[in-house]
């Protein structure tokens, strides 16, 4: 099955799996960039691009003056006409109310911003947007949806190979903005194991280690959110295969998304998503309780 056939089934709801190559989003590779993914996502930016020029040249506004006005500089307003970059879905609504477009810039949003995902995350991210819940086991680094920027600054950084400084931060920022799934409404379930490993790694130092820690504490007290620990000392653990994600959908769908070495895979499949869901109750049930879990946290921010 094709990229774009895999997205097309997950709209639809069809069964199989889609499965692609790319940059791995979770392990290291910092979520979402803000620049078009691949090669059909260039041509939806660029397009818009075109028509947020065309509109500015009707009003009689240069780059700068209009720069000022929706808030940015004349780089960035030329980076977004280039479509070299991709502009926020607030940024294209202030755009279109500056330019008096009517509707003409901010019908585009939803396209745009599903531009910035490669072809196998974008079912994934559209799934993150309607997920009534979430379950996620992690074995090698804490889970994208909750870490700090410290903590994403400091897995980017160790990327081979290197990424460029604009990257970093166009997908820092990207990563910060899907972490608003913790407080939409209505309220999603969200499940979080861990290996305990992942939580003594200093990846970026003790002071990254010490903060990604608070953040997960901070995290943990939200009644729609419960976080445990796959302690080393467990003798069974169903989680041995990898780490793995399950999203449910508000009409009551399961998805799998698993990644590692660079290959995502999202799964369609019900009975695999039936199948990774038992699995993820077995691996809760292995792992410390929630309240278990965030105390063994307690005990490690304070041993740092």
């Amino acid at each position: 099955m094709t990229e774009r056939a895999g997205a097309d089934a997950l709209a639809g709801g069809g069964g199989g799996a889609a499965v692609s190559l790319g940059d791995a989003w979770e392990s290291g590779d910092g979520g979402v960039g803000r620049r078009p993914e691949d090669e059909a996502g260039k041509g939806v930016v660029c397009a818009f691009g075109k028509n947020l020029k065309t509109l500015r040249l009707r009003e009689g506004l240069d780059r700068e003056e209009f720069g000022r006005r929706i808030g940015y500089s004349a780089a960035t307003v030329a980076s977004y006409e280039q479509g070299r970059r991709i502009p926020s879905p607030r940024t294209i609504d202030r755009a279109d109310e500056v330019l008096g477009a009517g509707g003409l810039l901010s019908v585009w949003k939803e396209e745009v911003e599903r531009a910035q995902y490669p072809g196998f995350f974008q079912g994934m991210a559209a799934l993150e947007k309607e997920a009534i819940e979430l379950l996620a086991y992690d074995m090698i680094v804490v889970k994208g949806l909750l870490q700090t920027e410290e903590y994403m600054r400091a897995l980017l950084a160790m990327r081979r190979p290197l990424l460029d400084q604009e990257t970093i931060d166009q997908r820092v920022a990207a990563r910060l903005a899907r972490q608003d799934i913790f407080d939409r409404r209505p309220t999603p379930l969200l499940s979080f194991v861990m290996e305990e490993s992942v939580l003594r790694r200093p990846y970026g130092g003790k002071d990254v280690l010490r903060g990604q820690l608070e953040h997960l504490l901070l995290i943990g007290q939200k009644r729609n959110v419960e976080i445990q620990v796959m302690p080393l000392d467990c003798e069974d653990n169903a989680g041995v295969n990898g780490p793995f994600t399950v999203v449910t959908r508000k009409d009551g769908k399961k998805f799998v998304y698993a990644e590692a070495q660079g290959i995502g895979s999202l799964q369609i499949d019900p009975e695999q998503a039936t199948l990774a869901n038992a699995r993820y109750g077995i691996i809760r049930s292995q792992a410390l309780t929630p309240r278990e879990s965030l105390e063994f946290i307690e005990g490690l921010l304070g041993s740092l």
